[in-house]
């Protein structure tokens, strides 16, 4: 099924994919099929978890792929590397191979230009199946071991604690073979300029493939008797990626027109739709929460056409297919990274937090626009999941469960053993017969009508290639529970009941089984998503338990992330011993995504709980954020510090919304809402700056930056400021907050006025000691370009205000 692929291709530089394999990835949507990658577009290297492709700047031999060979795991050993000593999961399971490994740092670096070796650097994630193959093949085999120690400076990467690193490098990988993943195999000079990448390598080599082994005697020779050409095309690959990198305002003095942005991107999604099973691709499909907050928004602005309803109707159809089908966890609750068929039937059944975050907003949003339960009731299922099991007690987030577990003690890991289920175990657990059913009838045998599950199992030989999972079934709905229940002549309440029933027993059931790995990990970016996914939900569903996990949350980021004396957020922490708290020494600075995503979260914790110091805090961390990151030439923000990424070829600005928003989206939309919230003139010429500068790929591609587009209308079409002035406990004041929190009013900013001119928001927003309560009572208003409509003490008085 998979294999290396590797071409011949003296002085390659950009857009030089070879035939075949790295040639069939396409942009915006499509994929190989056959390939479990975690990504949200096809251009986008953000999630794949991996692919076959091996990219050059120089001379390398000719190749194919082939089927990836399985292999027991080999026994650990008993002498650790340097990696012992760090605390990241991902480097930790690398601890013990026979590779001498390097974290990422200056002593890795100096020993590479101090032997004159080029640097083998290998990026991936803790939860990650193919970096978890390349390992037990390559890096615990002990011939491997020797020649990458021997004639390599070996360094890894955990790609969630140094996204720099890894979009820097996959850059180059993305580049110049037209594909990308993980686990990313990179090889470097000693001054950290690359010159051959590729992704995962099976160890040895097959008839149409080059094993591992293979490529590293290759490069090494290559490097002892072509170095000086190898240099020499690695520079030239460098400059030409710094050129195709550079976003800027150049000559452009304002952003494009929304209207012509948001019918291009609406257009392009249109076009990739499916129109049977939702979604943008035929397989392998995504989330992309990103997609369907833009379909949202375009909807509210075109609700009169017939574009509008399309777009409604396109996102609505997605999310209910994918909570219908096998992608979403029906047991357990939650949503795996993504579906590898058309029907969103077999999952690759990894679980991310940051899709946990946003889904929970997506299907929240939803509920809003629909008035159905059914997607209230998926966001609820998702917040379960996580408060159960991505949760540390101190209230921050974990980053995800692998796919892989053992099925039973003591066996090889197998992705998905822990989700599946016979139909012989189901009979097992489910044996009581149905009262009042047409024909004789089980629980059991009700829900596997329902599900979907059958004798053969319902999992096709395309989505497992290995045959670890014959006989085996993903529960996925098949029917209305009206069309269950006619089947066999039952009430619908009692089909629902029966089914919630059964799905409790499989969730004990299950607890018995050997769980996945849990990268316990937590990075501020996540948790800043993880932050609104609760404050937004708890607020629309009128759910305070919600909401005080977002506080929750908050309150550890600020407490284990966050150095006052700098004003600074750290990219990581880990959990510790007996539910302590660690850190990395040095620490982890923070990303661009860190603050962008914090920032977002305390902005909709302000909006759910109306408590000021979390808009005070924004405040702080924004201008922390202009500070490290912000172009004053070119406008727009770096992914990273100018100093954390001393030593890299490139310092990018990430210029692509895939499985998460890019940083300078989500910041665009920040400035808008601290513009709202404060009036401060500075945020909104930042704003309007960083739309400028990414004109041109908006312009080209803006499928590509649904996000930014969608801010980018908010821009143009003015946001409301919505203030209601009152007693955040008091009685009124909740109904007319409630009435803001139940409508889809994605362009606006609740603030809450207490009547104190010396308290945080009279200081920031002055105009707001000219608006008085009526009778003493709640008293809200709707605000545009500093003029205030007249003021509604009634929640139904609102909502025809806000509906105008």
């Amino acid at each position: 099924m998979l294999g290396a692929r590797v071409w011949l291709s003296r002085g390659l530089l950009l857009g030089g994919a070879g035939p075949g394999l790295a040639a069939s990835r396409r942009a915006c949507f499509g994929f190989p099929r056959t390939w479990p990658c975690r990504s949200a577009q096809g251009s986008s290297s953000r999630d794949k978890d991996r692919s076959a492709s091996v990219s050059s700047s120089g001379p390398m031999p000719a190749g194919g792929k082939g089927s990836r060979p399985s292999c027991p795991p080999s026994a650990p050993q008993k002498t650790p590397n340097r990696l012992i000593n760090e605390k990241s999961p991902y480097l930790l399971q690398h601890a013990y191979n026979p590779v001498d490994w390097y974290p990422w740092g200056q002593e890795a670096f100096d020993k590479a230009r101090k032997e004159n070796k080029p640097i083998f650097l290998s990026v991936g994630y803790s939860t990650c199946h193919w970096c978890h193959m390349m390992e037990e093949e390559s890096f615990q085999n002990e011939e491997i071991g020797r020649l990458l120690s021997e004639d390599f400076v070996c360094v890894k990467v955990d790609r969630e604690e140094r996204p720099d690193v890894d979009k820097v490098y996959m850059t180059f990988v993305q580049a110049t073979s037209s594909g990308g993943g993980w686990p990313m195999n990179v090889w470097l000079t000693p001054n950290l300029q690359p010159f051959v990448g590729g992704t995962y390598f099976p160890p040895e080599d097959g008839l149409t493939r080059v094993g591992f082994h293979t490529v590293l005697l290759r490069i090494r020779d290559q490097w002892k008797q072509n170095k000086n050409t190898l240099l020499e095309n690695s520079q030239r690959v460098t400059t030409t990626l710094l050129a195709r990198s550079e976003i800027s305002t150049g000559d452009r003095q304002l952003p494009p027109s929304a209207a012509t942005m948001n019918s291009r991107c609406f257009q392009q999604l249109d076009e990739g739709y499916d129109e049977e099973y939702g979604g943008f691709a035929e397989a392998p499909k995504f989330p992309t929460p990103v997609i369907l907050n833009f379909l949202f928004s375009y909807w509210l602005s075109h609700r009169v056409t017939p574009d509008g309803s399309r777009a409604q109707q396109m996102a609505l159809h997605t999310l209910k297919m994918m909570a219908n089908g096998g992608i979403r966890d029906h047991v357990g609750q939650g949503f795996h990274r993504y579906s590898t068929d058309r029907q969103w039937h077999i999952p690759h059944f990894e679980k991310m937090l940051y899709d946990q975050a946003q889904l929970a907003v997506a299907y929240s949003q939803a509920f809003q626009i629909s008035g159905d339960e059914f997607y209230s009731d998926v966001a609820k299922g998702i917040l379960q999941y996580v408060s159960r099991n991505l949760t540390h007690r101190s209230g921050g987030f974990y980053c995800a469960e692998d796919a892989d577990s053992p099925p039973e003690r003591n066996m090889r890991p197998r992705e998905g053993a822990f989700y599946v289920w016979t139909v012989k175990e189901i009979q097992q657990l489910l044996p009581d017969p149905v009262p009042g059913a047409t024909e004789p009838l089980t629980s059991g045998q009700l829900l596997m009508k329902h599900y979907g599950l059958t004798e053969a199992g319902n999992i096709g030989s395309t989505q497992d290639s290995k045959g670890e999972l014959q006989g085996q079934n993903v529960l996925t709905v098949r029917y209305s529970l009206e069309l269950t229940a006619a089947r066999f002549g039952l009430d619908v309440e009692a089909v629902r009941t029966l089914l919630n029933a059964g799905l409790e027993k499989l969730s004990q059931a299950r607890k018995h089984r050997p769980k996945p790995h849990l990268d316990n990990k937590m990075l501020a970016a996540w948790n800043g998503l993880m932050v609104s996914g609760y404050a937004v939900t708890g607020a629309v569903l009128g759910l305070d338990k919600l909401v005080n996990c977002a506080t929750n949350g908050a309150k550890f980021l600020k407490r284990h992330m966050f150095d006052v004396a700098s004003g600074r957020l750290m990219r990581t922490c880990y959990s510790g011993s007996g539910g302590t708290v660690e850190h990395s020494n040095p620490p982890c600075w923070g990303f661009l995504e860190d603050y962008a995503f914090v920032v977002r979260g305390l902005l909709d914790l302000y909006e759910a709980s109306q408590e000021s110091s979390w808009l005070e805090w924004a405040l702080r961390l924004q201008d922390t954020q202009d500070r490290l990151f912000w172009d004053a030439k070119g406008g727009g923000y770096f992914c990273s510090e100018a100093e954390l990424g001393a030593g890299l070829p490139l310092r990018l600005k990430d210029d692509q919304d895939g499985a998460e928003p890019s940083g300078n989206s989500v910041s665009a939309h920040n400035l808008l809402r601290l513009h709202g919230f404060t009036g401060h003139k500075d945020w909104m010429d930042k704003c309007v700056c960083l739309l400028t500068a990414f004109s041109e790929r908006m312009r080209r591609v803006p499928v590509a930056l649904p996000e930014m587009v969608r801010t980018l209308s908010a821009h143009q079409q003015t946001l409301k400021q919505i203030v209601i002035c009152g007693d955040r406990q008091a009685k009124d004041t909740k109904a007319l907050v409630q009435c803001v929190h139940s409508m889809y009013i994605p362009n606006k900013v609740l603030i809450l006025a207490d009547g104190d001119p010396s308290s945080f928001m009279s200081r920031q927003l002055p105009f707001l000691s000219t608006l008085r309560r009526l009778e003493d009572r709640a008293t809200a208003y709707v605000c545009e370009n500093q003029a205030c409509s007249l003021p509604v003490t009634e929640p139904c008085e609102l909502r025809k205000l806000l509906h105008q």
